[in-house]
């Protein structure tokens, strides 16, 4: 991931050279996201500027990415998992010519492949990825704005005192230049030519409706999983997992150590870069959560490194994890903050990139509400409205406190591929009762994948109810 810092709507009687100067100052506010390079474009309209976080072709995709024909501008925070399927599909028919191996230049031959039809949505919708992304078509005066399903990239916009349009990753680098800052909302994008917001992604499972019989496919379940971690292990830069020793990180972790010694990037056909996988877990003294990520990590042979923490660093540490998740809710600040301490550790041994269990709860109804949900309707709802509001919350954390110290954080349980199929299943198996206890239906997708953890012939560690 990186940064992104736009400002659109110039007009002729501007002081180009000084809004460039001030462009890059307010995106130094949030460098710490993109620490590799710095890339700049401004012409008499629209200004972009990018931190760049080298994770996928850092020798030739250093942005904002141009078009060979210089019409199309790109700044990308983010990464497109399905990219070399784009490439090969995208850009043909409009016959847009890459320039360099960056899975997001895939977002400048989509546009040109869509723009003519007006349908943007369809375009967005081609994208499996984590992204928010400013696009400017010099050649048309128009710039398009978009941010991902899920909302794992951070985004905002405002308007400074002249009436031109700004957008950044953070809200630090609008601050004191906008007399209006809001957060732009996740599955939107906003067109200049049409002057209005639109929501792109809307899929079957977002409407309430009778719950279907559907048959509980785990089979499918499983493999929309394994394929999910294995689109997020794209990465030519070392990269890690996050371990809690709970479930959900513990069957990406399991999952990726399927995939960890093969390079994704060029179809699994040669050994990967870094073919040991790294796994990461932080608590305070004598945390169970410590003892358990261990057990994990023993079972899956992980090179595994526990970080310990006091009260007191944890307590020093939280005016700057205010600042850099740029919330005040208690709950986001209480998680982000052994998440924003244990990114240090990582960044200090040259790790990049972590893949994190974001999501799963929500998806699943891990949570222990949801045991009095009176209907399988009522449940499948509230797992409706928990992943549209987890972009105010865990993925808040996750990107932020990660990418305070330029760790990309990835949440293979928010693919948008897996969501597809897991959102689909009959919320009637996803419930608790007498038989089955929470995320059941994931436990029984995995069972035997992950370590019987209390010893042969003990109940296994996850699939026994934990409260």
């Amino acid at each position: 991931m990186c940064a992104i810092f736009g400002m659109f709507d110039l007009q002729a009687g501007d002081d180009l050279p000084e809004l460039r100067r001030l462009a890059l100052e307010l995106s130094q506010r949030q460098r710490h996201r993109g620490p590799d390079w710095s890339g700049v474009h401004a012409d008499a309209r629209a200004i972009l500027v990018h931190e760049r976080l080298a994770i996928v072709d850092p020798a030739s995709g250093a942005q904002p990415l141009r078009s060979r024909d210089g019409a199309l501008t790109l700044a990308v925070n983010g990464e497109i998992y399905n990219h070399v399927a784009l490439r090969a599909e995208a850009g043909h028919v409009a016959g847009y010519a890459y320039t360099t191996a960056s899975d997001c230049e895939v977002i400048n031959a989509l546009y040109r492949e869509h723009v003519g039809s007006g349908r943007l949505d369809d375009m967005l919708n081609r994208l499996n990825g984590i992204f928010a992304f400013a696009l400017w078509d010099a050649g048309a005066q128009r710039y398009l704005i978009a941010r991902d399903p899920i909302g794992v990239c951070s985004l905002y916009w405002g308007h400074d005192s002249q009436g031109r349009l700004c957008v950044a990753s953070e809200m630090k680098a609008l601050v004191g230049v906008c007399t209006d800052i809001a957060e732009f909302p996740p599955g939107h994008y906003y067109d200049s030519v049409a002057g209005r917001l639109a929501r792109y992604y809307r899929k079957p499972w977002h409407d309430v409706r009778p719950v279907q019989a559907q048959r509980m496919a785990l089979q499918e379940l499983r493999g929309a999983f394994e394929a999910a971690v294995h689109r997020q292990l794209m990465t030519d830069v070392p990269y890690g997992v996050l371990l809690s020793g709970g479930l959900d990180s513990s069957l990406v972790a399991a999952c990726a150590a399927q995939f960890a010694r093969q390079r994704i990037e060029d179809g699994d056909r040669t050994e990967a870069w870094w073919p040991r996988l790294h796994s990461f877990a932080i608590g305070l003294e004598g945390s169970p959560d410590l003892a358990a990520a261990q057990v994990a990590a023993d079972a899956l042979g992980t090179a595994h490194h526990a970080c310990v923490y006091s009260f007191a660093e944890g307590l020093d540490a939280l005016p700057e994890v205010i600042r850099h998740i740029e919330t005040y809710d208690v709950t986001t600040i209480r998680a982000a903050t052994p998440m924003y301490l244990l990114a240090r550790r990582i960044k200090a041994m040259g790790v990049k990139m972590v893949l994190s269990g974001e999501g799963s709860d929500e998806i699943f109804g891990g949570y222990l509400y949801f045991h009095k949900a009176p209907s399988a309707e009522a449940f499948h709802a509230e797992t409706v409205r928990k992943l549209d509001a987890l972009h105010s919350y865990d993925c808040l954390r996750a990107n932020k406190s990660m990418l305070a110290w330029g760790v990309e954080a990835r949440v293979p349980f928010l693919d948008t591929e897996f969501i597809d199929v897991a959102m689909g299943l009959d919320a009637r198996y996803k419930m608790v009762d007498e038989r089955r206890i929470e995320k059941a239906v994931l436990r029984e997708a995995f069972a035997g994948v992950l370590p019987d953890a209390n010893g042969p012939g003990k109940p296994d560690l996850f699939l026994a109810k934990r409260l």
